[in-house]
């Protein structure tokens, strides 16, 4: 899929570039500075492997030395109240969208497994959310992060 195109319809290096998907965090606005983020990093990882399609070519200097690739668009840092994340939550599930979650939980825990299990242990309308990660369709994240505003 060719999500990205300058004015002309075209990929060019230099040209402006309009993404018809969209990648965001939405973090809970009262965290610590520490908190989003980790919680930033964590949720976003999720992204390159679940989405292949978001994460570009590597990259390379002009001595030679390799990089890692990464996303080919830019990730929006959104914040809002708990309720304001519970609800995007909800939106982004119900319309099928990929969805990061981190929730409170997790900040406890200091392994893989111990975080897959503290989010297998709560049901989906009682994970205390303190940031999720959304990707699709740029309308459609739009409309998950109704009333968000970017974090600043």
């Amino acid at each position: 899929m060719n999500d990205a195109k300058n004015s002309e319809g075209n990929a060019g290096v230099d040209a402006p570039v309009r993404f018809d998907t969209k990648i965001a965090v939405l973090l809970r606005d009262d965290l610590e500075t520490w908190q989003r983020l980790n919680v930033t990093a964590f949720l976003v990882s999720g992204l390159g492997t679940s989405s292949p399609e978001v994460v570009g070519e590597p990259y390379e200097d002009a001595d030679g030395t390799p990089y890692l690739p990464m996303f080919r668009q830019p990730v929006l840092v959104f914040e809002g109240g708990k309720e304001m994340v519970t609800a995007a939550h909800e939106r982004a599930v119900r319309r099928g969208l990929g969805v990061a979650v981190f929730t409170s939980d997790l900040f406890g825990t200091g392994n893989d497994v111990a975080n897959r299990a503290a989010v297998a242990a709560v049901g989906r309308d009682r994970l205390d959310l303190v940031g999720i990660a959304v990707y699709g369709g740029r309308n459609a994240v739009d409309k998950v992060l109704k009333g968000a505003r970017m974090h600043s």
